[in-house]
């Protein structure tokens, strides 16, 4: 019998991508400090979070697979969240113009059962065109992206920001690698096909 599959993250896009798989699941909220610790390297960053996002609600699913996701982007060490307001978002996609985003998105499938957490790191390449202020402030607009590390949705009219994208999943860019989970979830004995 297959575990309670759990995904930790409140996130429409990552929900979407999970359903992709067919696979029944559950939608907890990991209520989880996303700060960085001092320090902390991007990438690591990610990492832990997505583990202690997974742990945060394991407590609540004995017999779970609980999947959480995070994703930092980064230029040259530079981390760039989610902007939260207009005038962010402006000041991050003028930062970003012209230039190549680190879209680093940790991964991990915690089984409550047995303790063990699979941890994996996906990494996307992201080039931005350049981008006139009419460019920022008409996308904004038409795709208020706030809610988006580096103020871009690749999956919607954020795409005609970009020149290039160079990774090996594009699904971990909107959030959650699937070929990565895919691969997890095979080694937890969860047949996706």
């Amino acid at each position: 019998m297959m575990p309670n599959l759990i995904l930790a993250s409140t996130s429409p896009y990552r929900r979407e991508l999970l359903g992709r798989l067919g696979l029944p699941f559950s939608v907890a909220n990991p209520q989880t400090d996303e700060s960085a610790l001092p320090g902390e390297a991007p990438d690591a960053l990610a990492l832990r979070l997505s583990e202690a996002k997974a742990r945060a609600v394991a407590g609540d699913h004995p017999d779970a697979l609980i999947i959480g996701s995070d994703q930092v982007a980064t230029v040259d060490g530079k981390i760039y969240g989610k902007p939260g307001t207009h005038e962010r978002a402006v000041a991050q996609l003028r930062e970003l113009s012209g230039k190549t985003v680190n879209f680093f998105t940790g991964l991990c499938l915690h089984n409550t059962r047995t303790g063990e957490s699979l941890v994996r790191g996906v990494s996307t390449l992201v080039t931005f065109r350049q981008l006139s202020d009419a460019e920022i402030e008409n996308y904004l607009r038409r795709e208020p992206a706030y809610n988006c590390a580096g103020s871009a949705k690749s999956e919607g009219l954020g795409i005609a920001l970009l020149a290039a994208m160079q990774g090996d999943d594009p699904n971990a860019l909107v959030g959650l690698p699937l070929i990565a989970l895919c691969d997890m979830l095979r080694q937890q004995g969860v047949a996706v096909l």
